[in-house]
């Protein structure tokens, strides 16, 4: 069985949502530049030779990548060998009674704070809506997997893409056909709000939660590696043709550059349901994953 520290846990955290204001990931950085070369409009080209150079500023001088540093979403895989050291038996230990989840929200206060980060959370929807000052509580998907790993994968969700996300309840007939139509129905919708070109994560299956799951658990796939199965690998490519065609282009002025990738995880689902939903990433597509 092997041991792992409440404080290894909130310093991976902290640096996780530090690198990720800051560095794009390389997958979709490669995902930029490819995409401004094969650009046919000039502006668009353009305005992705700028995101390109955004990226280069925010990790060169660490500054974040957008103003919205997003709500912090943190993905957990824990091996079934792993245990994770909440001493609360220690006398007088800081971290007494506290759990691994009060360990990511640490991170996560320490994170924003250290790293001047946007605190873009409130303590409740509709009363008030105060600010909590810390962009905690995170949001956690927790996870037993078999080994003695910890993986922690991050993402800094910005509101503006989270806002235009969607889920539909299709009946069981339903074809590929009219799933890729919604689908294409959705970014179409989202236009120029959701800051394209996307990332565009697509759950299928499940229910009702599991599938919205789904769709945000897909933006963690790197960009450049399609779905495992070959009928979901052609609906991620006939997706983003279709979604390129729109014309809405980088920051919606046109182009053909909607969206950088469509990733797409599947579930096992009822008979007489077949629950679809969608997550939209914007360009600054904040993710990072570290194991421990």
């Amino acid at each position: 069985m092997r041991r792992i520290e409440f404080a290894k846990i909130a310093e991976t955290v902290e640096s996780l949502c530090k690198r990720a204001a800051y560095e794009l990931p390389a997958d979709v950085l490669s995902a930029l530049k490819k995409a401004a070369k094969k650009e046919s409009k000039p502006l668009a080209a353009k305005i992705l030779q700028q995101l390109i150079e955004n990226a280069r500023l925010a990790a060169t001088e660490k500054i974040p990548l957008c103003q919205d540093t997003g709500l912090a979403v943190v993905f957990v895989e824990q091996g079934c060998d792993v245990v994770i050291d909440c001493p609360a038996s220690r006398k007088g230990c800081l971290t007494a009674g506290k759990t691994p989840v009060d360990a990511i929200n640490e991170g996560v206060a320490a994170g924003y704070e250290k790293g001047l980060l946007r605190k873009s959370v409130v303590v409740e929807p509709l009363k008030e809506r105060k600010n909590t000052g810390t962009n905690t509580p995170a949001v956690i998907h927790w996870s037993i997997v078999p080994g003695d790993k910890l993986k922690i994968a991050f993402m800094a969700k910005g509101g503006g893409c989270e806002n235009k996300s969607a889920f539909q309840m299709f009946l069981p007939t339903a074809e590929a056909g009219e799933i890729i139509d919604w689908v294409v129905d959705v970014v179409k919708k989202a236009g120029a709000d959701a800051c394209p070109p996307f990332v565009v994560g697509a759950g299928i299956g499940g229910n009702f939660e599991m599938s919205c799951l789904l769709s945000k658990k897909a933006l963690l796939r790197s960009i450049d590696k399609p779905n495992g199965d070959s009928f979901y690998a052609g609906l991620e490519a006939d997706l983003l043709t279709r979604i390129n065609r729109l014309d809405i282009g980088p920051q919606g002025l046109g182009g053909d550059t909607t969206a950088l990738a469509v990733l797409i995880e599947t579930a096992p689902c009822h008979i007489a349901s077949l629950p679809v939903a969608v997550n939209i990433e914007c360009h600054s597509h904040r993710h990072m994953e570290v194991i421990i």
